[in-house]
């Protein structure tokens, strides 16, 4: 550690600085002072825990400059989204201190930035948590930042501790760092979501000595509501009803990616300025639309969690989701994004009947079991590389949870990331069931509380609050719907109800082309002759999706001769009349399915089909005799169990005549079944083949 002076830094001192970051007439105050004493004069390791909008930036930025001027080296920051390093760049040159960032996006500045660093031109640097990991940036910078660093800072602290709502392994990576660190080193972590468990945790990995500053979490500017209506189906309806009731721009969350892009579309044509945001949208794509809400040439963000830490509009009017997140702490997290710098910021939930599946669907994808954990680590070398394509060849196990689990092992040191790839270390580990379990019982407890949330008759903020262990919430908050005693109005404007209706109910939603096989596997390079295809409608839609899923579930819809009177053949109708083709298709082919039901439904729709387009049904492919439903995520594994899944030899049977094929199946999910069924029909029969699904799972 550079040698310091031990001149104490002053409260004036850092009243100075604040004015350089908010304004002329701030002040500190008590509380924000007594951390920055505690890590400027003290030396300490400290976790805050405080709301959204107290000022935790202003306090680490401060404690930076004012540890720079005592001979300190750089203080590095570690932020989990480059939206919040750039917002805390521009904040910290307000103030006259020299900040830079290391990341993704900056590959080619990264020497000159460490030289920087070296030469002590910066004050700040800031890094993402996934660059503790990177192999050249562990190896070869971060030994030397230790050793001379002036204070670590660990935003958005929550994320370390796998108890918390947006649990990331690299945070985990954290440890090696401050076990580097100089003597006498100073420590921040903050965040404003942390109940009792997710601080003891934190606290335990800071070390033992860590201090806790925590205060309470009202938030003053917040008007909270809970708006039910008897059919969620019509919430879009609702919005763009009454989104004129609501001051500025503001953010509306939804649950899932298609829920978001067809929500945006809705209130497009209801005539709202309003544009989606989720994990699609492309890296500028998404600067800009945050830019365009910034200067408030948006009424909403339309977005999932995609748009969430790292975000800040003081004036951020309000927040609305569509569908509840899975937990208290999360919503909490997310609703204050809203009312920073106004005295009011509208919060309103507008829960949906698809809530409990879609948690039931995230909490799935959670670590998986250890079977195939230990299935990972038998097929990891200790001497040769393998990259995480060549490992999901041989796992069953999607690619984001491949690489969550080995992000895990290697924090846990059973694996090693290195250029290029991963090697086994040889060390033993431990696969701790009693933690996993707790954590399925954990997401349980929040989800049933999430759902008192929903229906309770107290204060909501209150609520929230005792959800966060927040021990200063003794009063109602006065502000709620429920302190209040009035809600939304239910009401919702027709005409806005038949703009909103009629772009939910377009015809059928598109389904991407699969373009490459997986690697890996017995067949490789590019998929050939299977076209884009089409669904009814999305599982999860706002609108379709509960009937759809009743259709599929019951399997005992028989088309009707009188299509036009038949709601079913006449979307299917609607969906053929929309279709773009290059090609009109001559064939309708049944895919079979391992379930007989489903099969006997998917046979009757291609019958109806081909009598009301006019086309040849040339009869159904089916399932080898024996052969179970195909369950496995990852790629190589599915596509390599799809190949021996129907009975080739069928294809001889059809009675196909000259031109394309349509290809019917129930559900399209990963698109590998209609994408290896089609591909083969294309090959052996020479012609294009079009998948038309019932519905798609997203």
């Amino acid at each position: 550690m550079t040698s310091m002076t031990t001149t104490p830094a002053l409260r004036s001192e850092a009243d100075v600085l604040l004015t350089g970051i908010a304004g002329p007439n701030a002040t500190l105050r008590d509380d924000q002072w007594t951390a920055i004493d505690a890590l400027v004069n003290q030396h300490r390791r400290m976790l805050v825990v405080q709301r959204t909008g107290w000022g935790k930036s202003a306090v680490y930025f401060i404690a930076a400059k004012l540890l720079r001027e005592r001979g300190a080296g750089a203080s590095l920051i570690i932020s989990p989204l480059l939206a919040l390093m750039r917002n805390q760049v521009v904040a910290a040159q307000r103030a006259g201190i020299r900040a830079a960032t290391l990341n993704s996006a900056n590959m080619t500045e990264w020497e000159e930035i460490q030289g920087q660093v070296s030469r002590g031109e910066i004050d700040v640097l800031l890094v993402s948590p996934e660059r503790l990991n990177n192999p050249g940036f562990r190896d070869e910078v971060l030994p030397n930042l230790a050793r001379a660093v002036g204070m670590v800072v660990i935003d958005e602290a929550h994320c370390i501790s796998d108890w918390g709502h947006d649990f990331r392994p690299d945070y985990r990576r954290i440890r090696d760092l401050l076990a580097g660190l100089g003597e006498g080193t100073p420590v921040l972590a903050t965040t404003a979501t942390a109940n009792d468990r997710v601080v003891a945790d934190v606290q335990a990995q800071l070390g033992e000595h860590t201090g806790l500053l925590r205060g309470g979490l009202d938030r003053e500017a917040l008007h909270l509501s809970v708006v039910k209506l008897p059919d969620t189906t019509r919430r879009p309806a609702w919005l763009a009803t009454h989104l004129s009731q609501l001051e500025g721009s503001g953010i509306i969350y939804c649950l899932t990616v298609a829920a978001a892009e067809d929500l945006a579309q809705a209130l497009e044509a209801a005539g709202w300025n309003v544009a989606a945001y989720t994990g699609r949208t492309e890296a500028g794509e998404r600067e800009r639309l945050e830019q365009a809400l910034l200067n408030n040439e948006l009424k909403a963000l339309v977005a999932t969690s995609a748009l969430g830490m790292g975000f800040d509009k003081p004036d951020l009017g309000f927040v609305v989701h569509l569908g509840a997140p899975a937990s208290p702490v999360s919503y909490y997290q997310q609703v204050g994004r809203a009312g920073r710098g106004t005295e009011r910021a509208d919060v309103i939930l507008l829960p949906g009947a698809e809530d409990r599946e879609i948690w039931e669907y995230f909490a799935s994808v959670s670590f998986p079991d250890e079977q195939r954990v230990r299935q990972l680590l038998q097929v990891l070398d200790p001497e040769q590389v393998q990259s995480t394509m060549r490992l999901e060849s041989q796992v069953d196990l999607s690619r984001s949870r491949l690489e969550q689990v080995l992000k895990v092992l290697d924090v846990d040191g059973a694996v090693r990331r290195v250029k290029g790839g991963w090697l086994s270390t040889g060390r033993p580990w431990h696969y701790d069931a009693e933690r996993y379990a707790g954590l399925e019982k954990a997401r349980e407890v929040e989800q049933q509380a999430m759902l008192d949330y929903e229906n309770t008759t107290d204060c909501l903020m209150l609520f929230l609050r005792h959800q966060l262990d927040d021990s200063t919430a003794t009063k109602p908050c006065g502000r709620c719907a429920n302190c209040r005693g009035q809600n939304w109005e239910s009401s919702i404007d027709p005409a806005a109800e038949q703009a909103v209706t009629e772009r939910l109910r377009a015809p059928g939603v598109r389904v991407a082309q699969r373009r490459q096989w997986p690697s890996g596997i017995s067949i490789k390079g590019k998929i050939k002759g299977v076209g884009a295809g089409r669904a009814l409608g999305r599982l999860n839609d706002v609108a379709r999706g509960p009937a759809l899923k009743q259709m599929l579930t019951e399997k005992t819809w028989v088309p009707s001769p009188q299509w036009r009177q038949d709601e079913w053949l006449s979307r299917i109708v609607a969906v053929l009349a929309d279709w773009d083709w290059a090609q009109r298709p001559t064939n309708v082919v049944a895919l079979g399915a391992a379930d007989p039901e489903t099969t006997a439904l998917i046979g009757r729709t291609a019958t109806a089909i081909a009598g009301v387009g006019r086309m040849n049904f040339a009869g159904l492919l089916a399932v080898r005799p024996g052969v179970g439903e195909v369950v496995a995520q990852n790629s190589a594994y599915r596509v390599e169990a799809l190949l021996e899944h129907w009975d080739w030899a069928g294809i001889d049977q059809l009675q196909l005549v000259p031109g394309p094929i349509l290809l019917l199946t129930d559900l399209i999910d990963t698109g590998w079944s209609v994408t290896v069924a089609g591909s083969t029909l294309a090959e052996r029969c020479g012609v294009e083949v079009l998948p038309l699904a019932l519905a798609s799972r997203g």
